[in-house]
């Protein structure tokens, strides 16, 4: 079977991975000096929510869809829903940009996006909604090669997203060594990797692998819309973040709790915590 973004696109663990992208990206624009953005499994750019596919599961109504209609909401969420609402100008939820998409528009001119998407069909969509931009390459390939292939690159700051199928048994497993790669060619770098929350077992043992990786330091940053023991149905997803820029730590502080009851199903739940703790100096 092969994975495809479009059914899911917009869903909460969309919502929870693009915010935390879209602050990513801001708070590495806070310095002049341009940043690369890799994106090892980058997908469409682009989805129509009301297409065949999304429009099948609807699963973005219990995502994007809710923050449509929200009000009073964070400061931390502005800069993701205007890009969204600049997709749809006429106030109606039709159109969602993908990570690629975001990081397009989020990103400056001094900055570079090298993007990879495996699947063809789907590469070919990508070249063709990123055609135009000059800072944009799109490459056609398999995204755990990203970190040997594209990395390091000229600008000293980069930002990696890893954000898999997991349509494979042993694709955590992979995320970790693409970090221990990364980290192997440019130990600044940050490394966001998304993941669902099934499997209780295979999550820990994930766990203890990114403990004993590479990273300098790794938060990380979990959503649940269920209670997180239900093996048989996606109860929430997360992010784990090699060196996160200062101030994201306590953006998301404030970000989860408010997710959590924004998006929460049957039961809303967050956590933040480190697992590689800043080592001090001396």
């Amino acid at each position: 079977m092969n994975y495809r973004h479009a059914f899911h696109a917009g869903n909460h663990a969309d919502v929870l991975k693009h915010l935390v992208l879209t602050r990513l990206l801001a708070l590495l624009s806070r310095k002049e000096a341009p940043f690369a953005y890799l994106d090892s499994h980058a997908g469409l750019g682009l989805y129509d929510l009301q297409g065949d596919a999304a429009s099948r599961t609807g699963e973005y109504l219990e995502g994007i869809g809710r923050l449509w209609q929200a009000t009073q909401l964070p400061d931390a969420v502005e800069a993701y829903l205007e890009v969204v609402r600049a997709m749809n100008p006429d106030g109606e939820l039709r159109y969602y940009p993908g990570s690629p998409e975001l990081a397009r528009l989020l990103s400056r001119e001094q900055d570079r996006l090298q993007l990879n998407e495996k699947h063809p069909e789907d590469g070919r969509l990508l070249k063709d909604n990123m055609r135009g931009d000059r800072r944009v390459a799109v490459h056609l390939g398999e995204g755990w090669l990203v970190p040997r292939a594209l990395m390091p690159t000229r600008e000293k700051r980069v930002l990696l997203l890893i954000d898999p199928p997991f349509e494979k048994t042993d694709e955590l497993q992979r995320c970790v060594e693409a970090l221990n790669e990364a980290h192997g060619r440019m130990r600044q770098a940050i490394v966001a990797i998304w993941y669902p929350i099934k499997d209780e077992r295979q999550l820990a043992r994930f766990y203890r692998d990114l403990q004993k990786s590479a990273a300098p330091k790794l938060l990380r940053a979990e959503l649940y819309v269920h209670a997180p023991d239900d093996a048989t149905r996606l109860t929430g997803s997360g992010l784990v973040l090699s060196n996160p820029p200062w101030g994201l730590e306590d953006e998301l502080k404030q970000l989860l709790p408010w997710l959590a009851d924004a998006l929460g199903q049957s039961q809303g739940g967050w956590r933040l915590d480190w697992l590689i703790e800043e080592k001090s100096a001396g």
